[in-house]
């Protein structure tokens, strides 16, 4: 029989930790945030990565809270300075057993603000949870590996989940999804960073239309003895992929800055490659590079291309020619 709390005096106790935020997130906006395992961990991964406590991989979450005390919840807490409620979980919140009714539910009364989940992709082979799905404005979904050792060791996913599956889920929704997709990658060393996987990544990405790809590294303590890369790392692997694909590069959690200098024809050319932020060029580029920056942007040669709450900065006469969905 499935352990579905009802609302009682438990639910009492957990519905101030159900809805959290407001948080500023710089991706995604003034973020509301709802938490649909709030008093445990309940995830089909157990990620290395992972800020939370390692734990043991469930298939399906075994205490819920209703949609009925979610929703009271949230209403009392939405605003019109929030712009996007963010479906989240202490681990997986696709393993929420009445995701479907709940969304619906939010879509009633979220008038102008955006609905976004953030998922680890593994639950889109679920033909209720694929359609569910659908119906939110944003999707971020994680896919840190394509081959099935690397997956196992970063992911630590539950026994049932096939990296070939979910991949080929991935893919298929982002050909149907009418929303915003995001896709999220976050590099471990000497796990997925290899020339290898990169590659393999790379001709899985090809395939997948989405707005943005996210590529960063551990920001957080891990639940294992594990470590991230550097900012100059991620910059260095964002080099790799194909200059088609939108890739962005998240982390920036201590980074360091490189201090390179640049000639004007190497920061368009760089630019051409892969557009960056303004806070990548803080990372990146020495005093004098930046003054040569704004000497380009201020001849038109440069200009501002915004992607869901991110500027970048691109070449004029190569806009054309990035990818878009």
């Amino acid at each position: 029989m499935q352990n579905i709390l009802s609302v009682s005096v438990k639910e009492l106790v957990q519905k101030n930790n159900i809805i959290f935020g407001p948080i500023n997130s710089r991706r995604f906006g003034m973020s509301l945030g709802i938490d649909l395992s709030p008093n445990l961990k309940q995830c089909n991964f157990d990620c290395l990565y992972c800020e939370l406590a390692p734990s043991a991989t469930i298939a399906k979450q075994t205490q819920t809270v209703s949609v009925k005390t979610i929703i009271t919840e949230l209403q009392s807490h939405l605003h019109e300075n929030i712009d996007v409620i963010t479906l989240t979980a202490n681990g997986e919140p696709t393993l929420y057993p009445q995701l479907d009714e709940l969304i619906h539910s939010i879509n009633k009364i979220k008038k102008s603000t955006q609905t976004l989940i953030l998922t680890n992709s593994a639950t889109l082979v679920d033909e209720k949870v694929f359609q569910s799905l659908l119906h939110l404005d944003q999707v971020k979904l994680s896919l840190d590996a394509v081959s099935p050792e690397i997956f196992k060791k970063i992911d630590r996913p539950h026994k049932a989940i096939d990296i070939s599956q979910l991949t080929a889920k991935v893919i298929e929704f982002s050909q149907v999804y009418q929303g915003k997709l995001f896709i999220e990658i976050l590099f471990v060393h000497e796990l997925n960073d290899t020339q290898e996987e990169i590659e393999k990544l790379n001709t899985v990405l090809r395939e997948i239309q989405c707005t943005r790809i996210d590529i960063g590294t551990i920001d957080r303590p891990p639940a294992y003895p594990v470590t991230g890369i550097s900012y100059k790392e991620l910059y260095d692997i964002s080099l790799k992929f194909d200059t088609q694909l939108p890739i962005h590069i998240a982390s920036r959690t201590k980074a360091v800055s490189s201090n390179i200098s640049y000639t004007h024809e190497e920061i368009l050319n760089t630019f051409d490659k892969r557009p960056l932020t303004m806070q990548d060029i803080d990372l990146l580029f020495d005093a004098t590079s930046k003054k040569r920056l704004q000497t380009l942007i201020k001849a038109h040669k440069i200009s501002i291309r915004r992607v869901s709450n991110l500027e970048f900065l691109v070449p004029v006469e190569n806009q054309h020619r990035k990818r878009k969905k």
